[in-house]
Parts: C-alpha cells; sequence; structure tokens
C-alpha cells in the first residue's frame, strides 16, 4: 500500500460517524471524571451498564428493521404485556420459569402479528406499529388493571441487577453481549443481513433478484417482539415489580438510539457498532455531563477574571 493509498484509507476511517461517536464517548468519559469523581466507580458504572440494558436489547433488532425501510413503534408495549403477562402467572403461583416462557412467546406472537400485518396487509410499518402500540398496552392493562405485582424471587431478581461475582459487571450486560455479538454477525458478516440491506436499498430490485421480502420483513418484526419479550424479563427484574404501563414511552429513546447510531431511517445503511456506541453515550448522560461541564468551565472563568 503506498502513502497516498494510506492517507486516503486514513481519511476515508476517520471521516466514518462510528469513529466521531467513539471519540465522543471517551470526551463523555473524560468530562464525566473531572465533573464528578464518583463518575467512573465501579459501582456507578455498574448501575448505569444495567440500566441501559433493557434499551439496549431492544435496539437490536430495531437496527435490522430499520435497515430494511420499516419501523417497529410498539416494541413499549409489547414489553408492558409481556410483564403483565408474566405478573399474572406469578398472581396465579406458576412458577417463574413458567411465566419467562409464555411472556416470549407472547412477545414473539404480537411481533409476528406485526409482521403479518405489514407484510400480507400491505399496510405501512409506522401505521400498523401505531395501532398495535395502543392495542397491546390495552390489552396489558386489561390483564393487570393498575395494580403492581413484586415478589420475585431473589435468583429472578439478579438478572436484572445482579453482578459476576467478585467483578461489577451486570449479568444483564453479559445477555447483552451475546445477543449484540449475535446480531451483528447475523447484519454484518451473512447474506441474510446483506440482504436486509438491500431490501431496504431497492426493494423491488431484491425481489426480482429471487430473495423473499416478505419472509425477511415478519422475520424481523418477529425478532423485535422475541427481544421485546427478554428486555422484559430483564427489566421486570431489575425494577423487582411489573405493572401495565411498564417501559412506557422506551420506543422513542430506542428509535432516538439507532436513528442517531447511523442508520439511516429510510434504510439501507447503518452499523451494529454506531448503535451501541450512542445506547453508551445516552446512558452515560453525554449532554448532561457536558452541560455541567460549561458549567463548571465558566465559574472557573469567572472566578480566574475577578481574581
Amino acid at each position: 500500500m503506498t502513502s497516498g493509498q494510506t492517507t486516503d484509507w486514513l481519511r476515508r476511517s476517520f471521516a466514518r460517524w462510528e469513529v466521531f461517536l467513539l471519540f465522543v464517548l471517551i470526551g463523555t468519559f473524560i468530562c464525566g471524571a473531572n465533573v464528578s469523581r464518583y463518575f467512573l466507580t465501579a459501582s456507578n458504572l455498574s448501575i448505569a451498564l444495567a440500566g441501559m440494558t433493557p434499551t439496549a436489547i431492544v435496539a437490536l433488532p430495531m437496527t435490522l428493521i430499520i435497515v430494511t425501510g420499516e419501523i417497529d413503534i410498539s416494541v413499549g408495549s409489547i414489553v408492558g404485556l409481556c410483564a403483565s403477562v408474566m405478573a399474572v402467572c406469578l398472581e396465579q403461583k406458576l412458577p417463574v420459569e413458567v411465566a419467562m416462557v409464555l411472556g416470549v412467546v407472547v412477545g414473539t406472537l404480537a411481533g409476528f402479528i406485526n409482521g403479518l400485518i405489514v407484510v400480507y396487509g400491505v399496510l405501512p410499518s409506522l401505521v400498523v406499529t401505531i395501532g398495535t402500540l395502543a392495542l397491546y398496552r390495552g390489552i396489558a392493562q386489561i390483564i393487570l388493571n393498575e395494580r403492581g405485582v413484586s415478589g420475585f424471587p431473589e435468583w429472578y431478581q439478579s438478572i436484572g441487577f445482579g453482578t459476576i461475582d467478585g467483578t461489577p459487571i451486570p449479568w444483564s450486560s453479559i445477555i447483552f453481549i451475546l445477543f449484540f455479538i449475535g446480531f451483528a454477525v447475523f447484519l454484518h458478516a451473512t447474506h441474510w443481513g446483506r440482504a436486509l440491506y438491500a431490501i431496504g436499498n431497492n426493494r423491488e430490485a431484491v425481489r426480482f433478484s429471487g430473495i423473499s421480502t416478505n419472509r425477511a420483513i415478519l422475520g424481523v418484526f418477529v425478532a423485535s417482539g422475541t427481544m421485546s419479550s427478554l428486555a422484559a424479563i430483564i427489566l421486570t427484574a431489575y425494577l423487582a415489580s411489573a405493572r401495565s404501563d411498564t417501559a412506557i414511552g422506551l420506543e422513542l429513546p430506542v428509535i432516538t438510539a439507532v436513528v442517531l447510531g447511523g442508520v439511516n431511517i429510510f434504510g439501507g445503511a447503518g452499523t451494529m457498532i454506531g448503535v451501541l456506541l450512542i445506547v453508551t453515550l445516552i446512558v452515560f448522560g453525554a449532554s448532561e455531563i457536558l452541560q455541567k461541564t460549561g458549567t463548571l468551565w465558566r465559574s472557573r472563568r469567572a472566578r480566574s477574571l475577578k481574581d
């Protein structure tokens, strides 16, 4: 590789959105450490990581959906519905393991219904999932009314905020990392993942090439429902309770994370690593840290001018 080619490669690499996000993340940690001596403590990092996991988990299938040019507004309601189903199972004295399985089944079914209507009803996914957002949340409220259910066993609660023995690393973060690797490999290293990019770029061309666009779109909506049910398990374990309004509004930070992570809202472009970086930025409060840093800098500047 000649020096010109090396310079070209470096210029293209540093021009990537993900590299910019990485620098912003590093800057956030530096600013956070300067603003507060507690920012980089093991307990603070552990709490932040545990808190980000439900959002991060739902963002994985949302990335696939948006890459294809679709969107799913109902993910928060699916999480609430699954949490409500698990809560009712607990009230009926069913084992927690059974409640978890039923929660996953309900979430997967909800995602399947979304995909079915989008694909075979030939309706815009935005319209469909706005409708099912209200539908699933309404069913959750019918099931659980306004009451909250707690009393989950200790081992279950440890899924949400428990840490690996001797480390500050939450178990939920390990679960997320495993799924992140799986989704990243699927999207970036398999022909099925590359097909999703192609669908987002030119759906008609993909259809004529012999790829089943209907099956692919149905598949990503099913994945969204399944991962939302997993997020419900982790979130109820983290909160140690379940309500019908669990995860209300979750779709907003999830979609924000995916789009700010560099995924084109119209489909066809984006990476998993960008989504991971922006989720981390959101959870560690980049804007709040920068605001506090600015206030700290202005106060120091005022003192220096006064002196």
